[in-house]
This record gives structure tokens, sequence and C-alpha cells, in this order.
């Protein structure tokens, strides 16, 4: 039984991010399939050492760790990954048991312009890499003019975006 972890970094109810990662997780057919909550209070070392890891984040962070990979759709906020995904990994940094270790990851983004988030995601990696994950390099992933990508039911409709997807889906249960 396999259990594959969804994070989107994006907190929009109409994210084009989310839309990437529940198509990819569709693809990908999991026995369980999760979808992580990034909305978190702001990191702040003194309410970690006032209060101790909030619940919501220890949450995200055992979901990491049981699952047997994870996907990440990241949205391009100013070049760079969103605030709170980024915020989602100092918090996920400050639990035991360093849940990213070794763990097989995806990468993908959805964006407006027409890099599709190339910088969102090479940025991730970069913030990615002190945890020691087991990041995919590809095939890339950046789906750019997102908007205009998914039918009226959330579906991913273009053919080599499907295809490239399924590609990276094979290469992560490859993974596992």
């Amino acid at each position: 039984m396999t259990t594959l972890l969804g994070i989107s970094g994006s907190l929009r109810k109409a994210s084009t991010n989310t839309l990437l990662m529940r198509n990819a997780a569709a693809i990908f057919n999991a026995d369980t399939f999760i979808e992580g909550d990034i909305n978190l209070p702001l990191y702040n070392g003194d309410l970690e050492a006032a209060e101790g890891v909030p619940a919501s984040v220890q949450t995200l962070a055992d979901q990491i760790a049981a699952a047997d990979a994870v996907i990440i759709a990241t949205p391009e906020y100013n070049k760079a990954l969103s605030g709170s995904l980024k915020n989602a990994l100092d918090w996920v940094s400050r639990t035991k048991g360093a849940p990213w270790s070794g763990k097989p990851v995806a990468i993908m983004s959805a964006a407006a312009g027409r890099a599709g988030g190339e910088r969102s995601q090479y940025s991730l990696r970069h913030a990615m890499t002190a945890f020691r994950p087991d990041i995919l390099q590809g095939p890339e992933i950046m789906l750019a003019n997102s908007s205009n990508e998914f039918d009226d039911n959330g579906k991913l409709t273009g053919e080599v975006y499907i295809k490239n997807l399924t590609a990276l889906m094979d290469a992560l249960k490859a993974r596992i």
C-alpha cells in the first residue's frame, strides 16, 4: 500500500497549483492520497520557545515522515517559492526525526507567466537542500498560462503536460 502526500504552495481555493497537484496524484494513483495543510502560523522562535511546535506543524511533519513519496506544486511569487511554502519548510525543520531525509519528492509548478514557475522550482530545490530529500530531476513540469490549462472540472488538458506529468509520476513510483 502506497501513501502519497501532496503539498500545494498556494493557499488560494482556486489555485492552479492545487489543481496540478491533484492531477499528479490522480495519475500516481496511490492507495492513499493526503493533502498537506500549510496554512500554518508564521514561524517565530519566541512562539516555539514558549509553546513548542504547533500541533498543525507536527501533523504535517508526521504526514511527510509517513508518506512513501511527496509531490509539491509551487506557485511563483516574486521570482521565488511562496512565503507560505517557505514558512512550512521552516516550521517542519524544527520538528524531530528529519522527516524529509531520503524522501522521494517530485516538484512541479503552475504559474500565469510563460516560464511556468521555473524560478520557484529553483528556489524550492535550494530551500530543501539542507533536508536531504531525494528530489527528482525531471521531467520538469512548469505549467505556463496555468489558468487556461484545466477544464471546468479541474482536469489538466494539455497533452504534452499530461505526458510529462505521467512520466514524472512513473519516475516517482520507481523511487519508492
